[in-house]
């Protein structure tokens, strides 16, 4: 197999103000139990306070999950999403990502990372020979947008985060990769900032994880110079993609 060739990650692609952000609304809150399931004909009884908790093992499978985001009321997200985006890519993958949230286009399709930044990152996946709808499962901290692309908040974060537990113990990845800030924060509860963090592995709940600069930075980081945004997600991904090798070329 040929060595990727570097210039396919920094080909230019012009920013897009609406590449990030998540949703979700209110409903009557349902106490459950730490050993209840979630039936289908009880989706409309969806916790809907962040604070009373969705148990590990709730869904038999990914298609359980997103029907029941789809109803998702556990914040008030969902009074302006238009779509949940649940995810994309191969169930099956070894390599899972994580990014912050829908952005408008994201939003419209109800598939994350399909704007300009969502452009970049399959550039930056084909540049060490992954695909994004074979190699990759790809999901976000929130499931929703928020209004105006903002930040979601932690409260936010919080009543998504059950779902994207469910995600990670079902597809079960080798490797993490977290991109941006709100990724981190929201999987490791990690204050430092991702330009001290990215590139380097860390370790969750028996799992590789790296956090990485979030494409839509790459895109307002337009430098191809050693030392640059663009050039240091170079070596990033280069290096997951040996430990991936590594990982399933194991026994």
């Amino acid at each position: 197999m040929n060595e990727p060739q570097q210039f396919s990650l920094f080909e230019e692609i012009s920013p897009l103000a609406s590449d990030v952000a998540p949703n979700i609304s209110e409903g009557e809150a349902v106490k459950l139990s730490p050993d209840d399931k979630i039936a289908p004909e009880d989706y409309d009884k969806i916790p809907s306070s962040s604070s009373i908790s969705i148990p590990p093992g709730t869904y038999e499978n990914l298609e359980a999950l997103g029907e029941h985001c789809q109803v998702c009321q556990r914040c008030d997200l969902g009074a302006t999403r238009t779509h949940v985006v649940v995810s994309r890519g191969n169930p099956q993958a070894r390599l899972m990502i994580i990014g912050e949230g829908p952005g408008q286009m994201e939003d419209e399709t109800g598939l994350p990372f399909v704007g300009k930044a969502g452009q970049l990152l399959d550039k930056i996946l084909a540049s060490v020979n992954l695909d994004r709808d074979r190699d990759v499962y790809i999901c976000n901290i929130v499931k929703c947008r928020p209004p105006g692309n903002r930040v979601p908040t932690p409260e936010e974060s919080a009543a998504c985060l059950p779902y994207l537990l469910e995600q990670i113990r079902l597809v079960d990845p080798k490797i993490i990769l977290l991109a941006g800030a709100t990724a981190v924060r929201g999987l490791l509860n990690e204050k430092q900032g991702i330009t001290k963090l990215r590139g380097k592995w860390l370790e969750w709940n028996g799992r590789l994880c790296m956090p990485i600069l979030h494409p839509a930075y790459l895109l307002r980081n337009a430098s191809r110079q050693p030392g640059s945004p663009k050039w240091l997600t170079w070596q990033d991904m280069q290096a997951v993609r040996d430990r991936l090798h590594q990982l399933t070329s194991q026994p």
